[in-house]
């Protein structure tokens, strides 16, 4: 029976981070039509939800590699780039106190810069642009 499964699932798509992701948010939204099920909200929940599981067991059937690769790619380049953006103020979270961020003014980079330093000329390494700024 395995080998069977193994032969069938071969050259298929299979499961990514993308159908992980519409497989968890499906399985959410279920549990949200199941628990607000009073609303007449609820049956547009159940359809979407559905077509979301549909949508995951398509893209894992599929035999278009090239295609379902690209899109598990625009989602993960999402991803990382949302994810990036908290990762970056978790790094200034914890670096307030022995550092202090500015903004260049010409092309907009963060800049870092030790605190306790007193006025101080910084200059932006990206632009060459030069500064004042208070640590």
């Amino acid at each position: 029976m395995r080998e069977k499964f193994v032969r069938f699932m071969a050259g298929r798509c299979g499961i990514d981070q993308l159908n992980r992701f519409l497989s968890i948010l499906s399985l959410v939204l279920m549990i949200l039509a199941v628990v607000f099920n009073s609303t007449g909200l609820s049956r547009l929940v159940w359809l979407l939800a559905l077509v979301l599981l549909i949508l995951v067991y398509a893209r894992m059937l599929s035999r278009n590699l090239y295609k379902r690769s690209a899109e598990n790619n625009r989602y993960m380049k999402m991803r990382m780039s949302i994810s990036g953006k908290f990762e970056m103020i978790k790094v200034r979270w914890t670096q307030r106190k022995d550092y202090k961020f500015f903004t260049c003014p010409a092309c907009h980079t963060t800049l870092r810069v030790p605190r306790h330093k007193g006025k101080i000329n910084i200059v932006c390494k990206k632009c060459g642009n030069s500064f004042t700024g208070r640590t």
